[in-house]
């Protein structure tokens, strides 16, 4: 059994809520890049009268009508689809988006095509033509250190993979706010933890820092399996009272 005393709520009642904003603009930038933000809710019931979420969380009863359900934002993910075959270049879309697009592009397209170079696409199998880039991936500090990024971006990335020839990463720090992080060994610690979460589900460091998985890698639904299980372990832990 996993041991989660640090857990602030049960972990099998976070859910993943995926959207697109279309604004309906009619250029070759909206045609080239899609936006896709991925909030990460937690399903908090609590009873009336006061009782916290931990005291109400062995309620048996199922519809209980005391029980009231809110859900709250406990992080956050954004993702990018890349359509190499419609709109502007995406090499130069990437570019104007941001910077860490930009880091991308510049390591697995050509700058001319706007599609993959030929290296990197004697890697890839032709599953798809769009490439898919996890672009963020942020969870609140008391949800953190217990493998749940890897748990839910794996689930994002499997609803937004179809039609992606590949998917992109560039594993690192997004949360800037901690004071903990200005040493530089530390600074790499972290940033080495992270990319070994990523490598659990598939990620494979291609060069420069990006990192690229197949959709059609079967570690990714094997892994998907494993992290489902590791989560209702976490869930099942927590709610065991400690002795």
């Amino acid at each position: 059994m996993i041991e989660s005393p640090s857990l602030p709520s049960d972990p099998t009642e976070l859910y993943l809520q995926i959207s697109y904003d279309d604004e309906l603009w009619d250029t070759p930038q909206a045609d080239t890049l899609e936006r896709w933000n991925v909030a990460v809710l937690h399903r908090r019931r609590t009873h009336d009268g006061g009782h916290t979420p931990e005291e109400s969380s062995g309620c048996a009863i199922a519809g209980c009508p005391s029980c009231t359900t809110e859900d709250v934002a406990v992080g956050e993910m954004t993702f990018y689809r890349v359509h190499l075959d419609r709109g502007r270049n995406a090499y130069w879309a990437m570019e104007e988006e941001s910077e860490e697009l930009y880091e991308i592009a510049q390591v697995l397209l050509d700058p001319q095509t706007g599609s993959f170079t030929s290296e990197v696409g004697e890697l890839l199998e032709y599953v798809g033509s769009a490439l898919l880039v996890m672009d963020r991936v942020t969870l609140d500090p008391q949800w953190r250190g217990h493998g749940l990024a890897a748990v839910l971006g794996i689930e994002a990335i499997h609803r937004l993979m179809p039609g992606c020839r590949a998917i992109a990463c560039s594993p690192g720090i997004t949360d800037l706010r901690s004071q903990r992080l200005t040493d530089r060994s530390e600074w790499d610690r972290v940033n080495a933890k992270i990319a070994q979460g990523w490598e659990r589900i598939g990620f494979r460091l291609y060069r420069d820092n990006v990192y690229l998985l197949s959709p059609a890698s079967q570690d990714l639904e094997d892994q998907r399996g494993v992290l489902r299980g590791q989560l209702a372990e976490l869930g099942a832990s927590w709610r065991t009272p400690i002795s």
